[in-house]
């Protein structure tokens, strides 16, 4: 078997086999749970005015985003993860989404909005919050995935939580007005060899250099998310949605549009959001995030705890190059693939819940998962990535990641090796 790093590891992993039917249960005492009257049962709840605005409930306070630390000198210009282990389905509540800022969420009002679209445009333009509403708008679900999200696995195992692992990712659903269609309002050349320069309306502005095909494609500007306002952390009132492209580009608190012959190679798309390669060059425009997958449970944080029987192993997949079509899992580290359960047939760049059932009667696994999109790619292990990119990189880490499961249920981040 191949060999495990992190920690001091148990040799050897077997498949766990089995069906789906669980044993007989075994004989209960009777439950007080059902027999006995309980206090919810016997006096009447909160009002209707309790919760003006509906928060989860105080028994899931657990479910929230996460830092780490030591990964940032401040929070200011740092990243939270999205609880991906406690969710299901495939829509992330905004309330759970990451965040990923350069100089902190700002506060702006829609009465304060602006937004300037200039520079290889007949007519410059400046519009209000209420101007772009005006405009015909589109809804659609989309991922949105951190460059960075998986960065820390390149040196290997690292963070022992699948949040922290893959949590620099959220699915929303979001309604805003096509860019081309303002591009047009404003009279841009809209000629295959230009470039948009975008910036945001925060401190750091976070500058990135769109080109125009992508920009007349499918790029929304976007104010609604989940049927609601934008929250402050997502770039309220207006932000710039990227299907299926790093997350850095999809600049919040859009200020300015500006039309321009070339890119203009800022600071955030040469000296930050490049592939360094194994021979120290850098690669750039390295924009589409590739087919990828992960079980969120069992994982780390979410240990199997009911004892041995029937189990749902869950997960996530996506592609910015179009849908997912398979999932595959494997209990053995690799060495064999079944075929998941997809959730419903995967939308185009957005989250694709899957779900293998299995009877686990305590053998220890190596969980995997790989995902294949409709372009027939067909996601890389680590060390298939790393003999094409090296050990340097930081961003678009789509190896396969392993989770190893022990007797008792209790799940670890490890690489295979």
């Amino acid at each position: 078997m191949a060999g495990l790093t992190r920690r001091r590891m148990l040799g050897g992993a077997a498949a766990a086999t089995g069906g789906l039917l669980s044993s007989k249960a075994e004989a209960r005492s009777p439950d007080p749970l059902i027999t006995e009257l309980q206090d919810w049962a016997s006096q009447t709840g909160d009002g209707v005015d309790a919760t003006p605005y509906g928060l989860p409930i105080e028994y899931e306070r657990d479910v929230i985003r996460r830092n780490v630390p030591w990964l940032t000198a401040d929070t200011i210009s740092s990243v939270n993860f999205t609880p991906i282990h406690a969710l299901d389905g495939t829509i992330t509540p905004q309330g759970c989404a990451f965040e990923r800022h350069h100089s902190g969420a700002i506060a702006l009002r829609k009465q304060d909005y602006r937004l300037l679209i200039n520079g290889l445009v007949e007519n410059p333009i400046v519009l209000t919050y209420g101007d772009i509403e005006r405009f015909p708008r589109e809804t659609h679900v989309y991922f949105c995935e951190c460059a960075a999200n998986t960065g820390m696995e390149w040196a290997g195992a690292q963070l022992n939580g699948v949040q922290f692992t893959h949590g620099m990712l959220h699915n929303m659903e979001y309604t805003g007005v096509p860019l081309r269609v303002l591009l047009a309002e404003a009279g841009a050349d809209m000629s295959d060899q230009n470039w948009l320069y975008i910036e945001g309306a925060d401190a750091s502005s976070n500058g990135r250099s769109l080109p125009m095909a992508k920009a007349l494609d499918d790029c929304l500007v976007a104010f609604k998310a989940n049927g609601e306002a934008l929250r402050k952390e997502h770039g309220y009132p207006v932000r710039l949605v990227v299907p299926g492209w790093e997350g850095n580009l999809w600049v919040k608190w859009l200020r300015r549009i500006e039309v321009v012959a070339e890119a203009v190679e800022s600071r955030e798309e040469t000296s930050k959001y490049t592939d360094l390669l194994a021979n120290g060059t850098a690669r750039k425009w390295s924009w589409v995030m590739d087919a990828k997958a992960v079980i969120t449970s069992p994982s780390p944080q979410a240990p199997i705890f009911h004892g041995y029987g029937p189990l749902v192993i869950s997960g996530l997949a996506w592609s910015g190059h179009g849908r997912i079509t398979r999932v595959d899992v494997s209990l053995d580290g690799g060495v064999s693939w079944e075929i998941a359960r997809l959730g419903y047939r995967g939308s185009d760049k957005a989250l694709t819940r899957f779900y293998h059932d299995i009877h686990w009667n305590g053998n220890e696994m190596l969980l995997q998962a790989r995902a294949i999109d409709e372009t027939g790619y067909v996601q890389p292990t680590k060390s298939q990535l790393r003999a094409v990119r090296g050990e340097n990189s930081i961003y678009h880490n789509n190896g396969v990641q392993t989770w190893y499961v022990d007797s008792q249920g209790v799940v670890e981040n490890v690489e295979i090796t």
